[in-house]
């Protein structure tokens, strides 16, 4: 995983439902000048010294200054603390990462204080990190992943799948609703996929923020140093081959989505550029930058982007405009195409397709505060 416990609770923090605008706080908070300014200040300076790109860290700062000495956030708290900051640095340049996490008012969960009304938010089961795992026809596996969490049983069920399904002539992975995460779960599935050590993806980290022990990918077994950009660390993320020869000759499916985001993404991006996976569906998220989660006093916390994952041969990442598919269909089609390609009937692989639909939404989030 991307270092698990410093990475992923940030990653999952950024992949947060978006939430209304911008309204006044609810009673249950209390309008805290001294610590909104603080909080405020405190996230300019995070972003000042540690964002992926310097100059773009100094203007988002910049912009949250402004608005302290311009007063915008003194009477507010809560939620609608973090939607006016986060309003002021989508002004600055979009980054699907950045997103200011509030605490929520007594009992009240962010999403419905700040919603018009205090109207409470869809309620769905508690998203899962794996779900349907098995075979979904003869000869074909199939697994959703909504996360790639810090979790060993996780991955240790991720390994398992891949050894239970060991003669599939096809894998389908379903990451449509996928959020976000870290490497140890990639790290077992990708040594069944090669038959060769092979690279993935390059991920280079500010040099000051790896100077200085802050790179979230620092000592990972999977990352190999590399050449990279002035001011960056490069390291470059690599499949090694088990012993196991089975998978090597399987097809490999992706589908994708414009919910599945950063770590869903990483997963896209390998599959597309080794070209050892279809990717099946949309274009994902657009959330490239990877980094650490921070605390901002008074219980609020921000993802402060470090570094960024980037196709070795051409130097381009995803940010803004997410890992393209290899065949573009609507998302709620994605597994029904790759069925039918697979030699399932229309009939059934819809029937199929609707047995295993996710349940969370697939569509792209827009940013929090965006305007």
């Amino acid at each position: 995983m991307i270092r698990s416990s410093r990475i992923l609770p940030a990653l999952l923090l950024a992949a947060g439902m978006a939430v209304g605008p911008i309204l006044a706080p609810p009673p249950a908070y209390a309008a805290d000048e001294a610590g909104a300014d603080a909080v405020a200040e405190k996230y300019a300076a995070l972003l000042e010294r540690d964002y992926v790109y310097p100059e773009t860290g100094k203007r988002y700062a910049a912009a949250i200054r402004a608005g302290i000495a311009a007063g915008r956030y003194k009477a507010l708290s809560g939620p609608a603390l973090g939607e006016a900051i986060d309003a002021d640095v989508n002004a600055v340049a979009p980054d699907g990462h950045l997103r200011l996490r509030a605490p929520e008012a007594a009992g009240v969960p962010a999403a419905a204080a700040a919603a018009p009304g205090g109207a409470a938010p869809v309620r769905r089961p508690p998203k899962v990190p794996v779900e349907q795992a098995g075979w979904i026809a003869p000869g074909i596996a199939f697994i959703r992943f909504n996360v790639f969490p810090q979790d060993a049983a996780v991955t240790t069920a991720a390994a398992k799948f891949m050894a239970d399904h060991a003669d599939a002539k096809a894998i389908i992975f379903d990451i449509r609703t996928h959020n976000g995460g870290g490497l140890d779960q990639m790290d077992v599935i990708f040594p069944w996929l090669f038959a060769e050590p092979t690279r993935l993806v390059t991920m280079a980290t500010r040099a000051s923020v790896d100077a200085r022990g802050g790179s979230p990918i620092d000592g990972l077994a999977s990352m190999r140093m590399a050449k990279g950009d002035a001011g960056m660390v490069a390291r470059e993320h690599w499949a090694t081959p088990n012993a196991d020869t089975r998978l090597r000759d399987a097809k490999v499916y992706v589908l994708t989505s414009g919910a599945s985001a950063s770590a869903a993404e990483h997963f896209s991006l390998a599959m597309k550029h080794t070209g050892r996976g279809t990717l099946v569906g949309a274009p994902t998220a657009g959330a490239n930058h990877f980094g650490t989660g921070e605390d901002l006093g008074g219980g609020y916390g921000a993802f402060i982007p470090v570094g960024r994952t980037y196709d070795p041969g051409t130097g381009k990442d995803w940010e803004g405009e997410g890992v393209l598919p290899d065949i573009a269909v609507a998302p709620a089609d994605a597994l029904v195409r790759v069925l039918t390609d697979l030699g399932v009937a229309p009939a059934e692989a819809k029937t199929l397709s609707d047995a295993h639909m996710p349940s969370w939404p697939m569509e792209r989030r827009k940013p929090r505060g965006a305007r």
